[in-house]
């Protein structure tokens, strides 16, 4: 399951994974973040918050996760991951091979720091979505 926030007032979307992914999560998260993109452009910065990843439910899940990816990543100026683990530290380095936006990892510990990063003016490369 997928808990998120979207922040209409600062343009971040907030991500809370508390268990396994299912596609219906992406389907109303798109919903969402699309309406908010064609107001705006673009979303100045996503937080992920979450003590591990949590998977996904199914197959379906994973094509929808990906799906969502696709269409969005584009978009977006900044990503923070607020996680323990090497996993999350391993992160920034594998996603700015596929990703345009800036990515940072933060411990949990260090959530203050991450939402000090997002708000920083960026000047992230932004590309509209193809």
């Amino acid at each position: 399951m997928l808990k998120y926030e979207l922040r209409q007032d600062d343009g971040m979307l907030v991500l809370h994974p508390e268990g396994p992914l299912e596609a219906a999560d992406f389907t109303t998260l798109a919903r969402d973040v699309d309406a908010y993109l064609k107001r705006h452009g673009v979303l100045r910065g996503v937080l992920i918050r979450a003590k591990s990843f949590p998977g996904w439910k199914d197959f379906g899940a994973l094509l929808a996760h990906l799906k969502f990816l696709k269409a969005h990543l584009r978009r977006i100026e900044k990503v923070a991951i607020v996680a323990d683990g090497s996993i999350a530290t391993l992160m920034p380095n594998i996603a700015k091979h596929f990703v345009h936006a800036q990515v940072q990892h933060f411990d949990l510990a260090h959530e203050d720091a991450a939402w000090i990063w997002l708000e920083q003016s960026g000047n992230a490369e932004l590309r509209p979505a193809a």
